[in-house]
């Protein structure tokens, strides 16, 4: 009489004995579903979109702030870039999203529609270049136009490190400043004076964080900065490396 042997069972208990293994969103759905397990906030996202004529120095202001390195080698950006950056604040993790536009007059159809869902705009100008100054009221007016008052503004004055060729003073970028109602600040992409500043005036007026704890300006960026790789949206090489 023949002998019935009883058969193991899958190994895993899976279907078909295949190990089943949990996602990371898996495993993160249980966790808040835990009791005594905390869950994770999404993190917050931002995006700032750069404007401003051909040659302000856009991209050589993110480069400086995203690398501490600045490009002599100018090439202008074709269309428009993207890079991100994560931020850690003391309270908080933030999502920078970084959109650097063309200044040429060929690409500016294209930059509303970044404007429209952006949380900052950064308008840049140069310090030695007037009329690139007083092109600033139209890319504000452009900016107004597509989101009103629900975006920060902010007026930067790059190439400080030119101060020799001067051709517009600190004081009258503030006053066009108070009369826009923005914020202002100068800086230089080629030494990275204030550059730093620049975004950590741009952390402490973000889009709820007039609700988070007082912090020193020392404390909002100078902590880790962890940068993502560049989309180059414009399929073309030479952007990423712009220095304009």
């Amino acid at each position: 009489m023949a002998t019935t042997v009883p058969l193991d069972p899958p190994i895993g208990g899976g279907e078909n004995g295949v190990q089943k293994t949990s996602s990371a969103s898996d495993m993160s759905r249980a966790a808040s579903m835990t009791p005594g397990v905390p869950q994770i906030a999404p993190l917050a996202k931002y995006k700032l979109v750069f404007l401003g004529d051909q040659s302000v120095g856009k991209t050589s202001i993110i480069t400086r702030f995203m690398y501490d390195n600045f490009d002599k080698n100018y090439q202008a950006t074709i269309g428009i870039d993207f890079l991100s950056k994560t931020m850690y604040l003391e309270d908080r993790t933030v999502r920078l999203q970084l959109w650097d536009t063309a200044g040429q007059e060929r690409f500016r159809s294209l930059i509303p529609s970044y404007i429209r869902d952006s949380s900052v705009a950064v308008i840049v100008y140069d310090i030695t270049n007037r009329a690139s100054f007083l092109n600033t009221s139209k890319w504000i007016e452009d900016v107004r136009s597509e989101r009103g008052n629900d975006v920060v503004i902010m007026l930067v004055g790059n190439k400080t490190d030119l101060a020799d060729r001067r051709q517009v003073s600190a004081e009258e970028g503030g006053d066009r400043a108070q009369a826009e109602g923005v914020i202002f600040a100068e800086a230089s992409a080629k030494s990275g004076a204030n550059v730093k500043g620049v975004f950590r005036q741009l952390a402490a007026a973000l889009p709820g964080m007039e609700s988070a704890p007082t912090t020193s300006n020392a404390n909002l960026i100078d902590i880790k900065l962890q940068a993502s790789p560049v989309v180059d949206l414009a399929d073309n090489e030479d952007a990423r490396s712009c220095g304009c």
